[in-house]
């Protein structure tokens, strides 16, 4: 890969897990950031790319050659901020490969933060074992380990965040949830707010802990945000121009579901004043001009009280979190019988396999064909950086492991690596998804208590597009790469 001589640090991601292996003490003084690995060598922006001795300080502390290569004093010190935060109120935090500050795990727990906004990680995963502390990011849905924290710190960084979530820290035999607010990049123009969701679980060597980053703003992704093809696109946005029905989102968790009611939520106030509201355990995003209720542990508000209190609120839409028994799915019928838009999640595989997984619920063939507008499959796989993906010929055999022998011979991409992607190859995820839409021809048969193995035989014939054959379009356009593919959809 060939690297730049100069970098405009506002086009780069940074990778902590090597950045913060620089004590700040040098890399502030000297003006030199390590950006990432590219070819086993240590891409070091620096003002001064002729400065050995600093070149050489890097070197020693990471076990890498070291590549220079040249940005602005002004970028760096904007770069160095996002990275080490504000160093003047506090001690040098050490090295990310090893202990950081044992004696301050206020530092420590700031550092895996830090470390999580940088690589624009969605979760925190702190793993006790024999060794110590094991620290992982999820990474665009994969877990990268970070770095290990020595056995004599845990407690001190779990005492540390429970403190931070208003948890009891003399509780370490039961598990507990909770939730506290953090800013990134004080003191520059790039601070980000997110929510953080604890939890911590008693394990063998330990506690295990868990935080979710929810950034503040998130929920504002728009449907051509979402990887929809146009077509899928203008079906979605037709569908929820309709009055009332129901419209289902289905996948296994952590397929962005959620992130795609968020969408149609902010679509639908687009078009004018609506009366909306969801019922979510818990409410991931705050959305304005919208009544959220969120599911509490106790009988104030729970998930029975909240649904029947729904309908004397006169809603236009209603959006329920998931349909997870009778009694949500028997408030979301009524709500799209009665003349509401009614948006929910299901756990299917396939687009088609609710309308089976409805009729387990005890919903009636006949109601499902009255109401059910559009059930959506969805999956997410990672997206190829567009500046340094590179072209592949699909083999035969890659070729059948999609279910399609036409794809072989044929142009797809392959992850690179460079510095805007952090020498990954991959930059954010992108969604692949499969609609059913019921026309006359569909609702007869679901009605009628068809077979799903015939519905999809009819939907076939209609020349819907399956997840899979929204996959192949994906890979030829080079958005995602086979291998992506195939771990997250079953061909």
């Amino acid at each position: 890969m060939k690297i730049p001589t100069k970098v405009n640090l506002d086009e780069v991601r940074i990778d902590p897990a090597w950045a913060l292996r620089v004590a700040p003490a040098i890399a502030l003084r000297r003006l030199a950031l390590p950006l990432c690995i590219i070819d086993d060598e240590l891409v070091t922006a620096m003002a001064d790319t002729g400065d050995n001795q600093t070149i050489a300080a890097i070197a020693q502390a990471t076990g890498k050659k070291v590549r220079p290569v040249e940005a602005e004093a002004q970028q760096l010190r904007r770069a160095l901020l996002k990275v080490y935060g504000d160093t003047r109120s506090t001690a040098p935090t050490g090295t990310a490969g090893r202990a950081q500050t044992a004696d301050d795990p206020v530092m420590v727990v700031d550092n895996l933060l830090r470390a999580a906004n940088l690589r624009q990680a969605s979760d925190i995963h702190i793993d006790p074992d024999r060794r110590g502390l094991k620290v992982r990011l999820r990474v665009d849905g994969i877990l990268e380990e970070f770095i290990r924290i020595p056995t004599e710190q845990q407690a001190m960084i779990c005492n540390r965040i429970k403190v931070m979530c208003g948890m009891d820290i003399a509780e370490r035999r039961a598990p507990q949830d909770g939730a506290f607010v953090w800013a990134s990049s004080a003191g520059t123009e790039e601070r980000r707010q997110f929510d953080v969701r604890v939890a911590t679980l008693p394990v063998r060597f330990g506690e295990r802990i868990t935080l979710r980053l929810l950034e503040a703003g998130r929920e504002r992704r728009t449907l051509e945000e979402l990887g929809m093809s146009e077509k899928h696109k203008e079906l979605f946005e037709r569908i929820l121009e309709r009055p009332h029905g129901l419209v289902l989102l289905t996948g296994p968790t952590g397929s962005g579901k959620s992130t795609t009611l968020y969408a149609a939520i902010r679509h639908l106030l687009r078009r004018g004043q609506m009366n909306i509201l969801t019922v979510e355990d818990p409410v991931e995003y705050e959305i304005d001009d919208v009544a959220q209720v969120e599911i509490e542990s106790g009988d104030k508000v729970n998930f029975s009280k909240a649904l029947r209190s729904l309908l004397r609120h006169d809603p236009d839409v209603i959006m329920i979190g998931e349909i997870r028994d009778d009694e949500s799915l028997d408030t979301a019928i009524k709500a799209s019988l009665t003349g509401h838009l009614v948006l929910s999640t299901l756990h299917t595989n396939e687009a088609v396999s609710s309308v089976t997984r409805l009729i387990d619920m005890g919903l009636a063939p006949h109601m499902i064909a009255a109401t059910l507008r559009l059930s959506a499959a969805q999956r997410l796989v990672r997206r190829l950086c567009n500046i340094c993906r590179e072209p592949c010929e699909i083999s035969e055999i890659e070729a059948a492991a999609t279910g399609n022998r036409n794809l072989a011979g044929q142009t797809a991409y392959k992850p690179g690596g460079c510095l805007a992607c952090a020498g990954r190859g991959f930059s954010g995820r992108t969604g692949l998804f499969e609609f059913m839409i019921p026309d006359a021809e569909i609702s007869s048969m679901i009605a009628a208590g068809a077979r799903e193995e015939d519905i999809a035989a009819a939907m076939r014939r209609q020349g819907f597009t399956s997840l899979a054959g929204d996959a192949a379009s994906k890979m030829l356009a080079g958005v995602t790469t086979i291998q992506e593919v195939l771990k997250t959809i079953v061909m």
